[in-house]
Order: structure tokens, then sequence, then C-alpha cells
């Protein structure tokens, strides 16, 4: 006889992990907090494909920005009959894909929208904790807008979901404002900026000199403590604003102010894709090291147009999931314990045909009931309902049963078990349900 040979268990791709219970509860927490936000804002969902052409972040993102250069996944697709494979990508971020669909289906043609995400996005960079290859991401758009009163509201739309969760802003979590102008500023700015780079090269790394004249401004994003002196120095974007783009930062500023948001003007502050322009943001922490950034976003007004679209404004923001569930855990703000409100505990399994038709009319009526299954002695069942969570147990014994009852068994605050009729579900139900 032949021995079989042990088949080696498969383990998920480094860097993108699953989420088991009862840490996905914790998930289904969040989401639902963000949902409730964003209905409150009338913000729509919007769910577009996981995999995009490759042309669609190179155009979008920037060709020279790291996210493109050095952590997309992108790949060539099986060629057709014809001998021709497209190029495409994971997507790395939501926006570009969003401002895809608003294009393709002409969805801004007759009005401005207000929509947001929640998926997976895909960078290939070294994990870490907070930080990994496949991440989830809460995102908005709010596309056909151009004045700063929808600029104040992003923000304030992320302020109200950290009230939401127990964040206070200025303690946990903190704003960081900065205006890019529009692109005849920033050229202005760009050539003195490469002038004083140029004057500074001896202490510009590597990484630093590469980006000098592709990308200048990401320069002054620098994580380098040999560089923080010079990018100090550097000359700032906000000295060559003109009247209109200081205009719509101030504008900005009295919103905020308007309803006691503190925030810090931060010069350094360009953001990572080199779509944004007028107002950038980013709300941050320092409870995470170097994690810093919980949130993150502004105004991109000339994405549509650069995308293929009829130019149109827009502004919006992401934040990363595991990164703010990280931020709560570290700060002890813990979801509430997933639970049913009743466990089933059920001492002979020939009874379940009696049994089930009222499980499934608690059901209905509201009620999250857990059935024990597989049978077992009294004493386990009620282990097991103990360990559920669950604030009751309904107890169907062959005694309760032949008086065509159940008992009602409290587990948490010692009430005296009551029985109560199998016939007439609906009158007692919702005293099984939170108060």
């Amino acid at each position: 006889m032949t021995e079989s040979k042990k088949v080696q268990p498969l383990q998920a791709v480094k860097g993108m992990n699953d989420i088991l219970p009862p840490e996905s509860a914790r998930w289904e927490w969040l989401e639902a907090k963000m949902r409730s936000v964003l209905q409150r804002y009338g913000y729509q969902n919007v769910r577009v494909p996981i995999v995009e052409p490759t042309a669609l972040f190179v155009r979008g993102i920037g060709e020279v920005t790291d996210i493109v250069e050095k952590e997309m996944y992108a790949f060539e697709d099986r060629a057709d009959k014809h001998g021709q494979a497209e190029h495409l990508a994971l997507r790395p971020e939501g926006t570009a894909g969003v401002v895809r669909a608003m294009i393709e289906h002409s969805y801004l043609r007759d009005s401005a929208r207000r929509l947001y995400y929640i998926g997976p996005m895909f960078r290939r960079e070294k994990p870490q904790k907070g930080r990994y290859r496949q991440f989830h991401q809460m995102g908005i758009e709010a596309l056909g807008f151009a004045g700063p009163d929808v600029d104040a509201e992003v923000i304030l739309l992320a302020r109200t979901l950290w009230r939401e969760l127990g964040l206070k802003e200025g303690e946990d979590v903190t704003l960081e404002i900065n205006c890019l102008g529009q692109p005849d500023e920033r050229r202005a700015h760009r050539e003195a900026l490469i002038a004083y780079l140029e004057q500074h090269k001896g202490v510009l790394d590597e990484e630093a000199q590469r980006r000098m004249y592709s990308n200048p401004l990401r320069v002054l994003d620098t994580k380098n403590p040999a560089m923080q002196s010079m990018a100090e120095g550097a000359p700032k974007l906000l000295d060559f604003l003109g009247a209109e783009s200081l205009a719509h930062f101030n504008g900005v500023r009295a919103l905020l102010d308007s309803v006691g948001l503190a925030y810090r003007i931060n010069p350094r502050l360009v953001r990572g894709l080199d779509y944004y322009n007028l107002t950038v943001f980013e709300w941050v922490t320092d409870k995470l090291g170097a994690q810093g950034t919980v949130c993150a976003g502004g105004r991109y007004d000339g994405l549509i147009e650069q995308l293929g679209g009829k130019p149109a404004p827009a502004v919006g923001f992401g934040m990363g999931l595991e990164r703010l569930l990280l931020l709560l855990e570290t700060l002890n703000l813990q979801a509430p314990a997933a639970a049913p409100d009743v466990y089933a505990v059920v001492p002979e399994p020939a009874d379940l045909p009696r049994i089930l038709p009222t499980l499934e009319a608690l059901r209905a009526a509201g009620v999250a009931v857990q059935m024990h299954g597989g049978g077992g002695s009294f004493k386990s069942q009620f282990k097991k309902a103990d360990a559920s969570g669950a604030r009751f147990a309904l107890v169907f014994g062959g005694d309760e049963l032949a008086r065509g009852e159940v008992a009602v068994k409290s587990l948490r605050d010692g009430a005296e078990q009551v029985s109560r009729p199998l016939a007439d579900v609906a009158t007692w139900a919702t005293d099984l349900l939170p108060a």
C-alpha cells in the first residue's frame, strides 16, 4: 500500500491578511458608523472594479510618484485572439477609478455628485503594523463643487466620524491644512524650489536628487532627519499664491473657524499624488509612531479633464480602515462585542421540528438568535450560551415543550426565569431586544 503524501497547507500572500471573527465584527461596526455619518451628509455609495487599466493610474496619479514607480501591482493580461494583451493594475487608491466611472457613464452631466466607497486597495510595500499590501479604504468624492464650502464640508465630515468613534480632535487626531494653488503658481514655485535645491545639493539624499527635477515638491515631504533643516528653509508655496487661490484658502479657514475646528497650517503638506490643487489636508495622530496620517485628501479640479472628461471641480479624501482600527485599539476605544440577543438551548435534537418555528418567528421579529447545534448536556450548552454573550437563554426542555412553552432565563442580571408560550411569539419577542 502506497503511503499518501502529506499535502502542505497554503498561506495568504505576505501583507494580505485574513480578517476572522471576532475581529471582523470590529470592521462591521466601524463601517456601519461610517455609513451612518456619510448618509447624514448626503453621500451615496459607488462601487468600481478592483482591476483597472494601468494607464488610468499612470495618467491620474502621476508617473513619477512612489505609488506608480514602486508600489503598484501592474501586470500584462493574457493576450486575446488577436495577440493583444491589456496592461492592468490592482487599484492602489480609489479616486482615479471613481472619476473614470463618472466620465464613462456621463454621471456628472445632470448634476454634481457626493459619492463614497469602501473597499480594498493594493500597494506593494513593506508590510508593517497598520500598513499592508492589501489595505482597506473609505473615501469620499464630492464632484462638481468648486467653492471652499465643500472643502470645509469634507473636513467636517471626518470630524463628525471622529466624534462618533470617541476620538478627540486636537488630542487624538489633529488637522493640518495647506494650499497648493493652481498650476501656474506651482510652476513659479517649482522653478524657485529647484534653484534652492541645486544650492543645497550636498545635503540631498539619493531619492531627493532623483526627484529634484521630476517632482521637487515631494522632496520637501522627506522623512530624512538630515534634510529637515534644508526643507524648512525652502521657498514656501503659500508665498507664490495669487489672489484667487488665497481667497479660496481663506474661505476654507473661515468656515473651519466658524465651527470652532482648530487646525495647523503646514506649508510642507503636499500629498503623494500629482492631481491635487488648492486645498490639501491631513488628519494626523501622534499615537501610532511613524504611521501618523489617519485621513488625507484635498481638491483635485484638473483630474476629470486629465482623464478625458469635461472639466469639473472635485474634492475628497481617503482614510485607511486598518490604521483607524489600530488607533482605536491603541486608545482603548473598542467596538461593542458582537453577541446574539438569545441563545437557544436544545437538550434533544429530535425536538427541533417543534423548536425551529419559534426561532424563525423570533428572528422575523428582529431578535438575534443563536441556536445550539450538535447536542450536548445542559451544562455544556449553558456554558456556551454564557460564552456567546447573549443576554438570555431560551431553554426548550421536554417539560416546557409538553406545556407548549419555552423557559426564558436571564444570563446577565440574575432576573427570575419565566415561561413564554410558543403559540404567540409576537407578544413577548420584543422583551428579548436591547432597551
